[in-house]
């Protein structure tokens, strides 16, 4: 297959993939069936469907379509591509990836991956959210999306399926953390195709709640964009999905993410019934070790429900988000400026406009000091409305 494989360019992305993995047909055949098994997969592959897959082409030489569903899940699980990619021709033949010599150095390098350098790439993840959290995206940002590629990388070059779940696992983190910032400073399209990258990695990992977390955040994106409407469906659907299959602190999270949604598309009571849900099911302990990081205990919660009891004009909203801001660990700056642009929305809404003053000057400067586009732009709405009164 070597000798042939030089003599000609690959039909499809799968064709070089295969290639440069040093396989025949036959052998990554083998290689997948196994692969499903280990990773409880029901999709299989023949040496007749790799090739006919490889080639882009069924019988009499028509297009192929889209393989089965199963099929084209595991594929996209080995590769960490869309299926859509991987059936197309390469984009760019002569300018490859990575050159044979750092081929064989990822390979080498991931196959010495253990549990203390997944450890190390953890805690160097833990790292970048403290400095997120306080600093702002515009100073980690840039940050998490080299740390993407690296992981990336490692998990393209990863065959251990227990260490490839858990570079997975880390890649929805990463993306869903990109995409929040992403969606902070501004970049809508760009933080959307970050959670959609992350549903992709997310959906490797066992435990459901990686790709529960990472879709709703497409949710948030709907948001910013005015249409409430399909974020409530999404929502709705995610929570359907992961029921009974996730912890209470995930539900509890989607719940509430639920709650905004909801009390965004003016849905008060519905929305009031989402946070009181999310309070019954959040756990006094909410450190967790087996599912995705969320921000959440009841603080945190509070500050969500004050947000929404702001959004649909409720005079309580004030005494909630106070009680917040007293109690919000100092570090949190970004949802510091957001809790304080709540508060002048709610302050406004009772025409006690010198004390939405106070929270807007301050929030202004806190969303100078962190970059945060989003924040700044709540405020000119916020002002936009007082001024058109």
């Amino acid at each position: 297959m070597g000798e042939v494989a030089k003599l000609r360019r690959p039909r499809t992305l799968l064709e070089k993939l295969i290639w440069e993995r040093h396989e025949t047909f036959a052998e990554f055949a083998e290689f997948a069936t196994k692969f499903a098994g280990d990773c409880g997969e029901p999709g299989t592959l023949s040496e007749r469907h790799v090739k006919r897959l490889a080639s882009g082409r069924g019988d009499g030489g028509k297009p192929l379509g889209l393989p089965k569903q199963a099929t084209a899940r595991l594929l996209e699980r080995i590769f960490g591509v869309k299926i859509e990619d991987l059936l197309a021709p390469p984009r760019d033949w002569s300018a490859r990836d990575e050159d044979e010599t750092e081929f064989r150095a990822l390979l080498r390098a991931s196959s010495r991956l253990d549990e203390a350098v997944l450890r190390i790439l953890r805690d160097q993840l833990t790292m970048t959210r403290r400095l997120d959290r306080q600093l702002g995206a515009v100073l980690a940002h840039d940050e998490v999306v080299a740390k993407i590629e690296q992981v990336n990388k490692l998990r393209g070059h990863s065959v251990m399926p227990t260490t490839r779940e858990q570079l997975a696992a880390l890649l929805a983190e990463l993306r869903t953390l990109a995409g929040w910032q992403a969606l902070d400073l501004g970049r809508a399209p760009q933080a959307w195709q970050h959670y959609e990258e992350g549903k992709l990695a997310a959906k490797e990992p066992a435990n459901p709640a990686f790709d529960a977390h990472t879709s709703a955040g497409q949710a948030f994106v709907l948001l910013d964009f005015g249409d409430a409407a399909a974020a409530v469906e999404l929502m709705a659907s995610i929570r359907r999905r992961v029921e009974r299959k996730t912890g209470r602190l995930v539900r509890s999270w989607l719940a509430a993410a639920h709650g905004e949604a909801l009390a965004a598309a003016g849905q008060r009571s519905a929305s009031l019934r989402a946070f009181d849900h999310a309070a019954a099911l959040l756990p006094d302990d909410t450190d967790q070790d087996d599912g995705p990081y969320l921000a959440l205990d009841p603080v945190h919660l509070d500050r969500w429900r004050g947000h929404a009891l702001a959004r649909v004009g409720e005079p309580g909203a004030v005494s909630v988000l106070t009680d917040a801001l007293n109690r919000l660990d100092p570090t949190f700056v970004r949802a510091e400026t957001a809790l304080r642009v709540d508060l002048a929305t709610a302050f406004t809404a009772m025409s006690e406009h010198e004390q939405a003053r106070l929270h807007v000057d301050r929030a202004q400067a806190l969303a100078a000091d962190i970059g945060s586009v989003r924040q700044r732009r709540r405020l000119e709405r916020l002002k936009a409305r007082v001024e058109s009164r």
